[in-house]
């Protein structure tokens, strides 16, 4: 999908080359465009906040550097779901997005304008192809849970797998919404998925009545609260239990929340 100088998208990690080694591992070669992720820096915007004290001289100050933050974080996903996009108009599914998938040039949120999330990762993805689909070892266990799942046709299994990748992506938004939020050590990405998928079971609304409780979680919370509740529009419509509910790529990069028109 970046076989043409056409299709190359700013937010897929450049490929430069594959090779095979004398054992037989086959790799990719991509240009090394930031040394971080997203995982990084949610890390290290959580590890900060345990270290900042209230400046009482200047009240806005904390409201500003939330604002940055919104901005920094939509940014990047709105960057990533473009990475999506292009992925899946041509064919291919990322198959292990998630924020060590996404690269940054980076972290400072001040610098936000000029963030560049890029997609990596993808010596995972999988050809969705109708010429290519059941064909490698890396798409049998898609493929097995699709069946599995009721895809029974090409077009079907298809569905399935780009609604797989908006699955992981939804993963993704919930991550990147609560981690940088929270305070290093209130939430997790593991604990983070067993709240939602496990506590209650993909009902999003139902997870933000138990957030809307706990004080640490509070600034998460109003994240996704913007625009009378868009970001918990969209996650619920992304980790729909039906597979055949879920939005395609595009819809997600056009929605309210992602495109940043909330700020």
């Amino acid at each position: 999908f970046q076989s043409d100088a056409r299709d190359i998208c700013e937010n897929i990690q450049f490929l430069l080359g594959a090779f095979e080694t004398a054992t037989g591992e086959q790799w990719l070669a991509f240009r090394d465009d930031g040394r971080y992720s997203a995982a990084d820096y949610a890390k290290i915007t959580s590890e900060r906040q345990l270290k900042e004290r209230p400046n009482f001289w200047n009240p806005y100050d904390r409201a500003y550097k939330l604002e940055l933050r919104k901005y920094f974080v939509l940014r990047l996903l709105n960057g990533a779901m473009c990475g999506l996009v292009h992925m899946h108009n041509h064919d291919r599914l990322h198959q292990s997005l998630g924020p060590s998938s996404v690269v940054l040039n980076t972290v400072a949120e001040k610098n936000g304008y000029y963030l560049l999330p890029q997609l990596r990762d993808l010596a995972f993805s999988v050809d969705i192809g109708y010429s290519s689909m059941g064909v490698g070892a890396l798409s049998d266990g898609l493929w097995r849970r699709a069946s599995a799942a009721g895809a029974s046709t090409p077009l079907e299994k298809r569905a399935f797998g780009v609604a797989d990748d908006i699955y992981g992506a939804g993963l993704l938004i919930a991550y990147m919404a609560f981690i940088p939020f929270c305070k290093a050590g209130i939430m997790d990405g593991i604990s983070l998925q067993r709240l939602l998928e496990n506590t209650f079971r993909l009902d999003i609304y139902a997870a933000r009545e138990y957030c809307l409780e706990d004080d640490k979680l509070s600034e998460a919370v109003n994240f996704l609260d913007l625009g009378d509740g868009a970001g918990w529009e969209l996650l619920q419509a992304m980790l729909n239990p039906d597979y055949r509910k879920r939005p395609i790529a595009e819809a997600v990069l056009n929605h309210r929340f992602i495109t940043g028109a909330l700020l």
